[in-house]
């Protein structure tokens, strides 16, 4: 399998890429192409498809990590390109969502109607694992959240009483099946990437070897980054780590540290990696 970091807020030096605060992740594997997520915004988004020499229809299927208007904003333009296209989501993916600051609350959901999607989109919704090809898995609902989740105090939704925080049910992370061990593709964990780790292990009974993308750890105090630098030190199999997007600049040094950097690299827009035998 190949990875390729699509959309990122940072760009890799040199490239022809531009940058959002977004994200969007290709994988390629010998059975086909998987996107997960589309960007914040259609303008970024297909530039740099056109910058990798990726055609549209060229990808089998689409997996959305969480209904945020940053990883969701190329998906029309997507869809009109490439009608009908399999889309992996958990069931609460079109939920409205909000940004409530200083009394005033913004939406930062989906912008596409959820009408407009159920008729474009092949929807695949489930709260449990999926395959989309082979060896390349939807991690499901992470229900189970011992640890800090990665959580921003201004994320709401209506609830039957009124704006509630938003629970994040349907974040959700991608996993593939290397012969090394499991890769793991995060979207922005705002379930929390410890929590993360602990569903993928427990679901899929094998080590992860490597980690990739957002990780939501820009708002995680000290305490919180010793811990989860502190799990990442002790995972026996793990061998990279490549967090960008809402992980922060804080985040990325502190685990550069405590990892070491051999082990730790950011992954702007542009990047790509071969995962075997890279990983």
């Amino acid at each position: 399998m190949k990875l390729m970091c699509l959309v990122d807020n940072a760009v890799l030096s040199l490239s022809s890429f531009w940058g959002e605060h977004g994200l969007a992740v290709l994988v390629e594997s010998r059975d086909g192409r998987v996107l997960m997520d589309t960007g914040a915004s259609a303008a970024v988004f297909l530039h740099n498809l056109e910058a990798a020499g990726i055609e549209p229809g060229t990808i089998r299927a689409l997996v959305i990590s969480h209904g945020h208007h940053d990883h969701t904003g190329g998906l029309a333009a997507l869809l009109e390109r490439r009608p009908g296209m399999p889309l992996y989501a958990h069931p609460d993916i079109m939920t409205e969502r909000f940004s409530q600051k200083e009394g005033k609350l913004r939406s930062i959901g989906m912008k596409m109607p959820p009408e407009e999607l159920r008729r474009q989109a092949d929807l695949r919704l489930s709260a449990k694992p999926q395959e989309i090809l082979p060896g390349i898995w939807t991690t499901g609902e992470i229900t189970g959240r011992s640890e800090p989740e990665g959580r921003s105090p201004h994320h709401v939704l209506r609830g039957e009483a009124g704006l509630v925080p938003d629970p994040y049910r349907d974040d959700m992370s991608l996993v593939l099946e290397t012969e090394q061990g499991l890769v793991l593709v995060c979207g922005c964990c705002h379930a929390g990437l410890l929590n993360t780790l602990n569903h993928v292990e427990q679901v899929f009974g094998r080590p992860v070897v490597a980690i990739f993308g957002g990780t939501h750890l820009i708002s995680a105090d000290a305490a919180h980054l010793e811990r989860v630098g502190r799990r990442l030190r002790e995972m026996p199999a793990l061998k990279a780590v490549y967090p960008n997007h809402c992980t922060g600049e804080r985040a990325l040094f502190h685990l550069m540290n405590v990892l070491g950097p051999d082990m730790v690299h950011g992954w702007p827009a542009g990047s790509t990696l071969d995962l075997e035998p890279s990983v």
